[in-house]
């Protein structure tokens, strides 16, 4: 894709954050956007920041997790815009805890929302670009999804199966020479509210709030950063996007040290668990 003016875009998680930031992004640039989330009063806001650049917006709650609300949400935004070019699956949610105390609900309410939710508003979507004739779609996974860290397995799990989920995707459409391109973009981190409305299990000396807040310290890259990162990703029709410094700087710590960079990880949080136990005494 050259350009995204009067293309239509449809993206999840649109509320917040870096699907927010992509919306505007979008929309300053001519194209009709179709918003999603459960979060209606920042998915209005979101809707009334996009009108203001002139453009057609439409905006549902949906849950990515329940497929049949995706499709219906999917043909429905074909129905009402005309066509559909661009799909941006970035809603997501986010987990802190040791995999042992990781409740089963826990570990199925993430996956439906940030696995789940990618296959979702890949599969209802994917017809609508073949009927366009040309589109992109980009998944968001995360550096998590290069990594593995302590206390975010589950979220690991997810990120990681979004990676290969795309990649086989782009790689499938492209023996098929089908115009549509497929992007797998790679958050560092990134000043939005998924770490602070984070899921915590709590347990002495691994995880709490006060390691949450230490662990936001080090975000540092910006929603309309990322969003200016999609944008030139599609247009660009990368295969992947990694976002900000520490995105690249991890990518190539697991390219080259593999092994030695989770013993690195170990170490870090063996001081982090002993500062916790320290500081609950």
């Amino acid at each position: 894709m050259k350009t995204v003016k009067e293309k239509v875009a449809a993206i999840t998680g649109a509320g917040s954050g870096i699907g927010r930031a992509t919306a505007e992004l979008l929309s300053r640039h001519g194209c009709h956007v179709a918003l999603s989330d459960v979060n209606e009063q920042g998915l209005a806001e979101t809707a009334e920041r996009c009108r203001s650049h002139g453009v057609q917006v439409r905006t549902a709650r949906v849950d990515v997790a329940l497929r049949e609300a995706v499709h219906d949400w999917a043909d429905d935004v074909a129905r009402e815009l005309g066509a559909v070019h661009i799909v941006v699956n970035n809603a997501g949610v986010a987990l802190g805890a040791t995999i042992e105390d990781t409740r089963y609900e826990d570990f199925e309410w993430l996956m439906n929302i940030n696995f789940w939710g990618v296959v979702h508003g890949t599969k209802a979507f994917l017809p609508h670009l073949r009927t366009a004739g040309e589109g992109h779609i980009v998944n968001v996974s995360s550096v998590f999804g290069l990594i593995g860290v302590p206390t975010q397995g589950a979220y690991n799990a997810a990120k990681f199966a979004v990676k290969g989920f795309t990649e086989a995707l782009r790689q499938e459409l492209e023996v098929e020479e089908v115009p549509i391109g497929v992007t797998c973009v790679h958050p560092g981190g990134i000043k939005t509210n998924i770490a602070r409305n984070a899921r915590l299990m709590h347990r002495k000396g691994w995880v709490d709030e006060r390691s949450n807040r230490d662990f936001e310290k080090a975000f540092s890259t910006t929603p309309e950063r990322a969003a200016s990162d999609i944008l030139s990703a599609i247009l660009k029709n990368r295969r992947r996007q990694l976002i900000g410094g520490d995105a690249v700087f991890i990518d190539l710590m697991q390219r080259l040290l593999p092994s030695l960079y989770q013993r690195l990880l170990v170490a870090g949080a063996r001081r982090r668990r002993k500062k916790l136990l320290e500081a609950g005494t």
